[in-house]
């Protein structure tokens, strides 16, 4: 009997040996004891970094100076089951959004009933509070009754921001910040002039198609939602098109359509007059933006 156990406690022993033997051998080889992820991933993980270097992110209000609205209006249908945005249009789910950029956080809204923890928050309904609300409304407001777990790109933060800003809003988008001094590799920006000399005018062309959903450029053209372009290189600023309804703003601003004034408008509407009904956010690449100029100083 003692012979019997004495060998059945033998085996187990061996056993327990070889099994701990495998493990370590299994885990120099595969890295299993290991801290850090492996080398390369198997597939990306949404929202999750994957920590292998790269260009450091966009400033979000470098992707506002370029978004477009009508990419933000095809982003808030994600919203549309909770939220209505039309003036004046009933709270649902969510509040009405109508107006919403620049005002209180968590208050009004026709009496909706917010959570304390957003009603609660304080400040404006600024470009960050809303980049940080829209890429995580948990985070920004931990106990929030907003089920939406957030945007995780950057430029349908962008877009979907200034899209809720010409419903009602219109604030004027904030400055891109400066690229750090002295930043290996970066070269000097080419001047405007430089640029116009090189432009193509049928590239303008193509670039106009933008713009087309507001303006006319042809001769004797009708004014819509924006002004006839037709001839405007070299016009007045804010008098070209006749009967045309032009803010305050731009009506007051002096000058002429000049190349380096187009290009200033043409980078940013709102900074160039911040009380201007274009809702347009602006064209980022200077090549872009001198190839169109190109094209509206032939378009007579």
């Amino acid at each position: 009997m003692d012979d019997r156990f004495n060998t059945i406690a033998g085996w187990a022993l061996f056993a327990g040996i070889v099994g701990l033997g495998l493990s370590s051998l299994s885990a120099k080889y595969f890295e299993a004891d290991k801290a850090h992820r492996p080398h390369t991933m198997g597939f990306a993980i949404e929202g999750v970094a994957s920590g292998e270097g790269g260009a450091a992110e966009t400033p979000i209000e470098a992707l506002l100076a370029t978004a477009d609205v009508a990419k933000g209006e095809a982003v808030f249908k994600k919203c549309t089951s909770c939220h209505t945005i039309n003036q004046g249009g009933a709270n649902g789910i969510g509040p009405n959004l109508y107006g919403v950029m620049g005002e209180p956080i968590g208050q009004g809204r026709g009496g909706f009933a917010f959570s304390p923890a957003l009603s609660g928050k304080g400040g404006n309904w600024d470009w960050a509070n809303m980049n940080a609300w829209l890429a995580s409304p948990k985070k920004f407001a931990e106990g929030t009754k907003m089920t939406f777990a957030g945007l995780s790109s950057p430029e349908d933060r962008a877009n979907l921001m200034v899209y809720l800003n010409a419903q009602g809003s219109n604030l004027p988008l904030p400055a891109v910040p400066e690229a750090p001094a002295g930043a290996e590799g970066a070269a000097a920006p080419a001047s405007v002039d430089d640029l116009d000399a090189a432009a193509d005018p049928a590239k303008g062309e193509a670039v106009f198609k933008k713009c087309t959903s507001c303006h006319t450029i042809n001769a004797g053209g009708a004014n819509g939602i924006g002004p006839n372009l037709n001839g405007i290189f070299g016009a007045p600023v804010g008098k070209h098109a006749a009967g045309f309804a032009y803010s305050a703003d731009l009506a007051g601003k002096g000058g002429n359509w000049d190349a380096a004034t187009l290009d200033a408008w043409l980078t940013s509407p709102k900074k160039f007059a911040s009380g201007t009904k274009m809702t347009f956010a602006g064209l980022s690449k200077p090549e872009d933006r001198a190839a169109l100029i190109a094209y509206l100083k032939v378009a007579k």
